[in-house]
């Protein structure tokens, strides 16, 4: 399974923002511009983290982003599912539009669920904790 763009970019803010100090606010610019990621998705991305409760944005003067949790306390699996859209491996996971002619009589949208199933469990052992790497960008 591949993630989104939107996904790898949230776990990058989280990451990021996971190797900074409690309260040390962050600009979106600098996030980008480590990543070399366009400052507009990142912006979207981090809108959205904020309205999950991962993150605290403060506007002004002096404001930022930064972690509203310490990164042992986030889960990598449950931020997944929050930013992916969807996780329809194959089209007969989409119940809406499945077109394929196979549903009816085939076990591979059942072998495909147990895999997803197991793939967010691992991601479920995982806390931001585990995931950040040695040293502070920047």
């Amino acid at each position: 399974m591949k993630l989104t763009l939107y996904t790898d970019y949230s776990l990058r803010v989280l990451m990021y923002l996971g190797l900074r100090d409690a309260e040390e606010r962050v600009q979106i610019d600098e996030i980008a511009g480590f990543y070399s990621i366009s400052k507009n998705h990142l912006t979207k991305v981090v809108h959205h983290l904020a309205k999950l409760g991962y993150i605290k944005t403060l506007r002004g003067r002096g404001g930022g982003i930064m972690l509203n949790y310490k990164p042992e306390a986030l889960n990598i699996g449950e931020v997944v599912r929050s930013t992916e859209d969807n996780f329809h491996m194959a089209e007969c996971f989409n119940a809406e539009n499945n077109q394929c002619v196979l549903t009816p009589v085939c076990s591979l949208r059942f072998v495909l669920n147990d895999a997803l199933k197991a793939y967010l469990e691992v991601l479920d052992n995982y806390t931001l904790e585990d995931i950040l790497p040695n040293g502070i960008p920047g």
